[in-house]
């Protein structure tokens, strides 16, 4: 990496969506982890299944990048994306990162510091919102890591991102 990194940044653009997509790897990974029932149905405390988390994940990250590119705004809309069985959930994650990759490119670089309300909610820095999709995936994988293990099942490892 040669890049040449101004005072003001300390990650580019595609230094980044490259960590992004790693962690979006690693999730796909917790998906394919779980049996089919428990990715459905299974739960501890009241939380939520993790194809749950997952629909959450998949309401954020593609739309609020397209809201950052397009300025169109549309409501936070969990239910954008349905799907019964684990690989139409694996088809649409696969979809939806090949996504964040087109949305990324149209994004220019001085839009990432401007502010955006994303959904009508959440007005901050487009960077800051990114950030939030990122740190919001990192969560709910975390949830998704104690559920497998609880199953039994030992999750991927958390490092192996690539």
């Amino acid at each position: 990496m040669n890049a040449t990194v101004t005072e003001k940044e300390i990650i580019t653009p595609s230094e980044f969506l490259q960590n992004w997509q790693g962690h979006r790897l690693l999730t796909r990974r917790v998906i394919e982890a779980f049996p089919e029932k428990e990715l459905f149905e299974f739960s501890i405390g009241g939380m939520r299944p993790f194809a749950e988390l997952a629909k959450e994940m998949l309401a954020i990250a593609v739309p609020g990048l397209k809201e950052i590119v397009t300025g169109l705004q549309e409501p936070y809309e969990e239910n954008r994306t349905a799907f019964t069985t684990k690989q139409e959930l694996l088809d649409a994650w696969d979809e939806a990162t090949e996504q964040i990759n087109v949305y990324w490119q149209q994004i220019p670089l001085h839009r990432f510091r401007e502010t955006v309300n994303l959904f009508g909610q959440y007005n901050f820095p487009a960077i800051v919102n990114i950030t939030y999709a990122l740190d919001n995936e990192v969560h709910h994988r975390g949830q998704g890591y104690v559920y497998l293990r609880a199953l039994g099942i030992e999750p991927p490892a958390f490092y192996d991102r690539w």
